[in-house]
């Protein structure tokens, strides 16, 4: 048998944002016909890996050489699908006011040296749909009236189409039923056969362990490492990517727990169903899950961004009904978010406007005054040593830690009771992390309870007193702390069960 041609050779590639490493001397390699799925924890560096070949991201140093030739300078996205790179993400990217056959011909059009010959697409996108196994679908169909699934099947379409040669995709299946997923597999097999090489990113081991033919693990931005398909082993991959010791990451101090805060019975809405827990004062609650869990959308309930279809949330013994944040701010509810920029503040914007947000939230609207903003943030700056030039500097000009700091100071000043914290040290450095955790103790020594949302294996092991465990929108697990390890929850996380 002939060597196969390595279609892709990453070396020594590295990454940092904000002074922040977040890639470093990250080795890969794709050959002909092959699939090399790509293995890690939220947060592991998948995305920056992605981004980086899909020319979305500059690599800060190392080599990528293609077909055996190296590339030198910036790579964007059209050069990338130039060089036959086709990027399939974990969230769509077509265009929703374009037909199926416009989509799949985006710089890749068919004319007949005058105009369009739209006739001979609409022929080859039937065509290539087929190939796939997709059928009933018009070519003209805006893809705005397609499923999810049916989406992703256009974008699987146009790697066709553009005679792609390296294929990623990322969770390709987070939306498929299991003959969508039977459909997938069979089309990998079509590729691989085509001499096709296919980077595959998932967190469903059984879908990796089926179709791979070498298994890279990556943790913390760094490549731990590659497993031929002889030495796959289940066991050995979950721990390469746990591959921490919480106790060595933070040791927290516990606080005394009390009785039920809050007790939420069969909570159901989009993207979460029938989920069902007790809160109790200075408690820490975890809530661990892969990308897709729910567990977001479970806080949105919670904290009246969203309204729940069905299920009871009761608050000190007293059944509530949230229309808006302002009724879970008065409430006492305080929810710091995952994406801080977006709807944790008004970057352009005062530190001192926003640090008196949500206690502005429990008055009348025209509720301010400048003297006390300016005192308060004063105050927040010295408490959670927040670097900045002061109250009047905008938002936006903060690093990522501060910018969460200033949330912080935001919901500590509305003294709330109940603390939602969605992704707390994301994109922060370890110092601001640790900084952060001694603030949701003190919170807990105050008796308020917390509610925390992290992707951070360690994280949820260090900080939580229990540890829920989501998939597909509901609660698999309930975890004592002695029993929260991490190789247990991710079990649970991946598969439903216990390793």
């Amino acid at each position: 048998m002939p060597e196969k041609r390595c279609l892709l050779d990453i070396k020594g590639i590295s990454k940092q944002f904000s002074g922040v490493t977040v890639f470093s001397d990250f080795d890969f390699k794709v050959y002909e016909g092959e699939v090399h799925c790509l293995c890690g924890e939220n947060g592991a560096g998948k995305s920056t890996f992605i981004k980086i070949l899909a020319g979305a991201h500059q690599r800060d140093s190392g080599e990528i050489s293609i077909n055996g030739n190296s590339l030198h300078g910036k790579l964007n996205p059209a050069l990338c699908m130039k060089l036959g790179i086709q990027t399939i993400y974990q969230e769509h990217t077509l265009m929703q006011n374009m037909s199926i056959m416009e989509n799949l011909f985006i710089g890749k059009e068919v004319t007949n040296k005058i105009i369009l010959d739209r006739k001979r697409m609409y022929k080859e996108t039937l065509d290539v749909l087929a190939k796939i196994g997709v059928t009933g679908l018009d070519p003209k169909m805006p893809v705005r009236m397609l499923g999810t699934a049916q989406q992703k099947f256009v974008e699987i379409a146009k790697a066709f189409v553009h005679e792609a040669k390296i294929i990623i995709m990322d969770e390709p299946t987070a939306s498929f039923g299991s003959h969508e997923i039977e459909q997938l597999m069979g089309v990998i097999t079509s590729l691989k056969e085509k001499g096709v090489g296919i980077i595959y990113i998932s967190h469903h081991l059984e879908e990796v362990f089926r179709i791979a033919d070498k298994v890279t693990v990556i943790r913390d931005g760094r490549k731990i490492r590659t497993y031929s398909r002889e030495q796959i082993d289940e066991a050995s991959i979950i721990r390469d990517m746990v591959g921490r010791d919480a106790s060595m990451f933070y040791s927290r101090e516990a606080a005394e727990i009390g009785d039920p805060v809050m007790e939420v019975r069969k909570l159901s809405g989009k993207g979460v169903r029938d989920i069902s827990f007790t809160l109790r004062r200075g408690e820490i609650l975890g809530f661990a899950g892969l990308v897709g869990a729910g567990r977001t959308e479970m806080a949105e309930l919670l904290f009246g961004r969203k309204i729940p279809e069905a299920g009871e949330i009761n608050i000190e013994g007293q059944t509530v009904r949230f229309k808006t944040p302002r009724d879970a701010i008065k409430a006492g509810l305080c929810m710091i978010t995952e994406d801080r920029q977006l709807t944790g503040l008004f970057t352009k914007q005062k530190n001192s406007l926003n640090t008196v947000l949500a206690h502005s939230a429990k008055y009348p609207v025209g509720f301010m005054h400048p003297d006390y903003d300016k005192e308060t943030c004063c105050e927040y700056i010295s408490k959670l040593n927040i670097k900045c030039k002061g109250p009047e500097q905008q938002v936006r000009f903060l690093s990522g830690g501060n910018q969460q700091k200033i949330i912080l100071s935001k919901w500590f000043h509305s003294n709330g009771n109940i603390y939602i914290f969605d992704e707390p040290t994301r994109g922060v450095d370890i110092g601001a992390k640790e900084e952060i955790y001694k603030v949701m103790v003190e919170l807990c020594k105050q008796g308020k309870s917390i509610i925390m949302i992290s992707s951070d294996m360690p994280e949820v092991i260090a900080m939580s007193d229990r540890v829920m465990v989501m998939k597909d929108g509901g609660i698999l697990a309930e975890l004592s702390k002695e029993d929260a390890d991490s190789e247990t929850i991710l079990s649970y996380a991946l598969g439903g069960c216990k390793a």
